[in-house]
């Protein structure tokens, strides 16, 4: 009896989703036919009712070096894509369809623009295909696999996992543009410039490498500062800390990449 209030509801959202998909067929069956003004306006229609859906999409790809409205822009972008090209009279499961194409244009952006070293094409594919299965033997053995096991499942080597795990570094281009939700200051900036000037493009490429020769504490609390967004309080709530506590180790921490990346980016 007590699960009959939540049987319920996965059918009222069951039918919900029936009724979604059924319109938007219903839009792209009539645009199909239509002329000039009022074909764009059905398919505008059909773009507006799945945003939901290229939203999904994106939100996979947060917290990976690039900005949420850049992701959700080219998700977008993937579903007005989807919508042009769906042709009814070949098929009637327009999700099955949007979902790939949304995919892959967001996957194409990541490709072209995420990549602050660009790794060779062979180790960006080994770096996804690492990553997928990361997650398959994640959920299989409910724990993260070791290098052994993925280079096993995948039949490469371990130094390949390491290779691919190590490459990732490099896919955080955007990430040092991440404005901070409290005083909304980029990491570029709290590393600060000289009058001189740091030339930008080559500090970018020098933060994923002096990052790495941070202790893991740091290393998270820069995760947590820059890349979750987390203000001060919230970061030593998690850590066990001061707010002030926090604000020092910042301000250390900033201070070490400040100067491992000077001597790599300052003009000769």
């Amino acid at each position: 009896m007590r699960q009959a209030p939540a049987t319920h509801g996965i059918r009222h959202q069951n039918q919900n989703q029936n009724d979604h998909e059924r319109l938007t067929m219903d839009l792209l069956e009539r645009s199909a036919s239509a002329r000039g003004g009022e074909r764009l306006r059905l398919l505008d229609e059909a773009v507006v009712l799945n945003l939901g859906l290229a939203e999904s999409i994106a939100r996979r790809y947060y917290w990976r070096g690039v900005e949420r409205d850049d992701l959700l822009q080219v998700a977008n972008l993937g579903l007005v894509n989807a919508v042009r090209r769906f042709d009814p009279g070949r098929g009637k499961d327009f999700v099955s369809f949007a979902v790939p194409t949304i995919s892959g244009e967001v996957k194409r952006y990541f490709r072209d623009h995420g990549w602050t070293v660009r790794p060779p094409r062979r180790v960006q594919e080994l770096a996804s295909a690492v990553t997928a299965a990361r997650t398959e033997l994640s959920q299989d053995h409910g724990r993260a696999p070791t290098a052994s096991e993925l280079a096993g499942h995948l039949g490469i080597g371990v130094e390949d996992v390491r290779e691919a795990d190590a490459s990732r570094e490099c896919f955080t281009a955007a990430s040092i543009d991440y404005r901070m939700s409290d005083d909304d200051t980029p990491l570029a900036e709290a590393l600060g410039q000289d009058d001189d000037g740091f030339a930008r493009a080559d500090a970018v490429t020098v933060l994923g490498p002096a990052c790495r020769e941070l202790k893991p504490r740091d290393r998270r609390i820069l995760y947590l500062r820059f890349f979750k967004g987390l203000t001060q309080q919230e970061i030593g709530e998690e850590l066990g800390v001061t707010q002030m506590q926090v604000s020092r180790l910042l301000t250390r921490i900033l201070g070490q990449l400040r100067a491992r990346i000077a001597p790599a980016v300052t003009p000769r």
